[in-house]
Parts: structure tokens; sequence; C-alpha cells
């Protein structure tokens, strides 16, 4: 919004120097000062305000002409690099990628009731509740919001907390780790890295080979079977 406001100004000054801005006198002579062909003295109030409407407009066109570079890169998706993932678990390798961004309502149309409030305002299932806290599949878990790879169940723990469990995601391309100081305690949130989904927390307390654990809430997931090769 920042930006659009100063392209906004800009465009605005570029336009007031043409008389959009002006008192009708001031900006007449402004004009003749500036050597450009006067306007006529016998001109009829019209003709006059249709001249000045052409100036400013030829003003804004200017301005967002030389701004509209500005204006595309403003407005542009932007782009984040994750690691492609076939059914089988299989590294497809890194591709830059838009980042899935939605307004509220459409999250909310989009996922369940627990998945939004869960991915969208990191909200935390019950332990004992979720699906995927006993589940035993082989496979891969993907973002309930964008289907990016998140999981793989070789990397899956039974925990005892109620929540699944995995010691390592599938690629540290696909996350993001960062300090949240909520509820009076110092944690490490876990999102999905290309569509800011909250997916849950990593703990310190895992098993080898990383000692980690993150626990993740079942909403935030999708499980799918692993393909045979």
């Amino acid at each position: 919004m920042e930006t659009f406001a100063v392209l906004f100004r800009l465009t605005s000054r570029n336009i007031g120097r043409n008389g959009a801005n002006m008192p009708l006198s001031t900006f007449a002579e402004a004009h003749a000062q500036s050597g450009d062909k006067p306007m006529s003295q016998h001109a009829s109030p019209g003709s006059t305000r249709r001249e000045l409407l052409r100036a400013a407009l030829s003003g804004s066109a200017l301005g967002l002409a030389l701004f509209a570079p500005a204006i595309a890169f403003a407005t542009a998706a932007p782009a984040v690099t994750i690691e492609n993932f076939s059914p089988a678990g299989k590294s497809l390798g890194t591709q830059r990628v838009p980042k899935i961004v939605h307004a509220e309502d459409e999250w909310r149309r989009m996922l369940a009731p627990e998945a939004f409030e869960v991915t969208r305002h990191a909200d935390t299932e019950t332990p004992f509740t979720g699906t995927y806290w006993n589940q035993h599949g082989d496979g891969l878990y993907r973002c309930i919001c964008c289907a990016t790879a998140l999981f793989d169940s070789r990397t899956k723990f039974d925990s005892g907390t109620g929540w699944p469990s995995f010691y390592q995601p599938i690629s540290h391309d696909n996350v993001v780790e960062i300090s949240d100081s909520t509820f009076g305690m110092v944690r490490t949130a876990v999102s999905c890295k290309r569509c800011d989904g909250h997916l849950g927390h990593v703990f310190d307390d895992g098993p080898k080979p990383t000692g980690l654990r993150y626990c993740m809430n079942s909403a935030a997931l999708k499980f799918n079977p692993r393909a045979s090769v």
C-alpha cells in the first residue's frame, strides 16, 4: 500500500504541473509563461475547461506510463522456492513458484472449520482427536491448503503426545520456522512456505537422527498413500 501511495502522490504532482490543481487564472498565466501556445482570450468557459481536462489527462497518462513498471512490480505475486516430490516421495528438484494468497473469506470457504482455524489463525487441535495422530500408513503428508509436500511417513514416530510427530520435514525448503512467544512461552512455530499455513511447532526432544519433534496438527495436513515407483 505504501508503494501505491508514493506513486499516487508522484502522479498527482505531475497532474498539478499541468494545471489540474490550479485556479483557471493561475493556470492560464502559467500556460502563457511556459512558452506554450496561449489559450484564446475569447474562448468560452466550456472550451477552457476542456483544455484543462485534456492537460490533466495528459499529465496523468504520462505519470502512469512512467511508473507502470513499478506498479507491475508492486502488484506481482511474490515467489518462493520449494522442493517438489512425486507421489512416490521422490524429489523432483526445486522450483520457483508464486505464493498462494487468498482473502480470509476465501480460505474460510475452501477449508473445513478446524483446518481454517488451525492454518489461518494458528489454533491447536485437541490432542488424540486428529485424524493422523495414530496413522501408520506409508505415504506423504501434504499441506491441506496448497498441497505442498511437508512430511514423509518414514520420519513419523509415536511421540505419545496425541499429535502426529515427525523428526524432520520432507524438505527444509518447504517449511518456515519462526519464534513464537504466545501463551507465555517461547516456541518455534512451523508453517508452510508456499501458503503461510500454520502447521504446528518443533521441539528439541525428538528421537535420533535429528533430536527434533515436529509436532503437527492433523487438520493442517492431507495424507496421500505412497504411489508405487
